[in-house]
């Protein structure tokens, strides 16, 4: 009679489990290296608004765990509220999806050395990121470089440096663009066309939209992409 009804109990406390996890569950979990205390945030943009998911207050372990549903890979983020009174460098932006993602980082620097794995859509987002960052860090280059004593009144270097910041801008949307076009079967990519190339030539954005699988035009990022062509 026990067996039996320990039997029971077993197979109720599986269907529960599996009632709680489906296929579109992501489990997000990780560690915050050196964190003692604080309190940390799943958040998502929902309608114009930052909306808390979940939260989970920390005390003297770093480790972390949360789940929720997805229907599809959207942004997220990660907010930590530590009782320092700082709010600088402390929300991660991720692109969730359906699985286990796993975000490990220090406390003191939350998120400019994170380590996030288990998204593919995230893996396309960090591939943009990485290569546009070096645009940036050529633009500022060239832009310390004008604004040097040295350079101030001497126009015709002047005039050369700003070609070359141009340039590197037009670079900079070439190489978005070109990503748009390479990556039509990423959810990532409409989302970084309109936060990362909405001033390029509207004809070739919407040769971008047109190269999207169905399934990422039919994707929160991918109608949102639409309305935005449609107004421009």
């Amino acid at each position: 009679m026990m067996k039996r009804i320990l039997f029971v109990l077993l197979v109720g406390i599986t269907v529960i489990s599996c009632e709680k996890s489906t296929e579109n569950t992501m489990n997000v979990s990780g560690n915050i290296k050196g964190l003692k205390k604080g309190t940390l945030y799943l958040q998502q943009f929902k309608d114009s608004t930052l909306a808390v998911l979940d939260s989970l207050e920390i005390k003297g372990d770093g480790n972390f765990s949360f789940s929720t549903e997805v229907g599809e890979p959207e942004v997220f983020y990660l907010y930590l509220s530590k009782e320092d009174n700082n709010e600088i460098n402390d929300r991660i932006t991720f692109f969730g999806e359906p699985g286990n993602i796993t975000i490990n980082t220090a406390w003191n620097t939350f998120d400019t050395n994170v380590e996030i794995s288990g998204s593919k859509s995230h893996e396309k987002l960090l591939e943009f990121y990485e290569m546009a960052s070096k645009f940036n860090i050529k633009e500022l280059t060239l832009v310390q470089q004008a604004s040097s004593p040295e350079f101030q009144d001497d126009s015709t270097a002047l005039d050369s440096i700003q070609r070359l910041i141009n340039q590197n801008t037009i670079n900079r949307y070439r190489y978005a663009l070109n990503f748009g076009l390479n990556n039509g079967n990423s959810y990532a990519t409409p989302y970084i066309m309109m936060t990362e190339a909405s001033e390029a030539n509207p004809k070739y954005l919407d040769s971008i939209y047109k190269g999207l699988t169905p399934e990422v035009a039919a994707s929160r990022y991918g109608k949102e992409f639409k309305e935005f062509l449609d107004k421009n």
